[in-house]
């Protein structure tokens, strides 16, 4: 009987010592990463108005877009765009990045070279 209550009382202190060692291992992970500095974050590259105009255009004449020239990147012209950056081998994103202005030949504006 001693046997047993002293196993249990072995086996309750291990578990508590383990217990309280991931306690401490998850405030101290929590903490770390919550004292750490925000990643700055650098320009964002965004096409102008004439550049989604010749964009729409182009994906229009590829027919991967059936809509308006309207400089706008809405829906349709987003859904046209990742059509057309797969054929391309491009990364899928829907958006107008520098990759994309260039393999598409649209020139870029100053700015949007040094990005």
């Amino acid at each position: 009987m001693k046997k047993l209550i002293s196993s249990l009382l072995s086996l309750l202190l291990v578990t508590s010592i383990g217990l309280a060692a991931y306690a401490t291992q998850t405030s101290n992970t929590s903490t770390s990463t919550a004292t750490k500095p925000a990643k700055k974050r650098g320009p964002v590259f965004k096409a102008n108005k004439e550049q989604i105009m010749q964009a729409q255009a182009i994906v229009k004449e590829k027919g991967f877009y059936t809509g308006d020239q309207t400089g706008k990147l809405d829906t349709g012209t987003r859904e046209g765009l990742k059509k057309y950056q797969a054929a391309e081998n491009l990364k899928v994103t829907g958006t107008l990045n520098k990759v994309t202005l260039e393999k598409m030949g649209i020139a870029l504006t100053d700015k949007q070279k040094t990005m």
